[in-house]
């Protein structure tokens, strides 16, 4: 089993409020939660109107596939116009 997490850092132009910024984040976490089943969490950046950090896990039974499932979520979260991407970090964990 391989556990993939995307860590990764919004910039929301469009914000000029907290509510504004969590309305943003809650857009994007609903579609990759649709699109990609995978479980999605805001972590940090909680005060700042224009930033976001988003934890992004999936699990898979190899790591191909979790990688593959990653990478799409990567290029979907690059393509997206609501954020832009600002920084991402990706991990894998392997369980014997």
């Amino acid at each position: 089993m391989i556990l993939g997490v995307l860590r990764v850092e919004l910039h929301v132009p469009s914000a000029q409020s907290l509510k504004d910024k969590r309305s943003v984040v809650k857009s994007v976490k609903d579609q990759l939660r649709g699109r990609f089943n995978v479980a999605v969490a805001e972590l940090e950046a909680n005060e700042k109107w224009q930033r976001a950090s988003v934890g992004i896990v999936t699990v898979g039974a190899d790591q191909a596939y979790t990688q593959g499932l990653l990478k799409q979520v990567t290029e979907w979260l690059r393509e997206m116009r609501v954020a832009d991407l600002i920084r991402i970090e990706e991990d894998y964990v392997s369980s014997s």
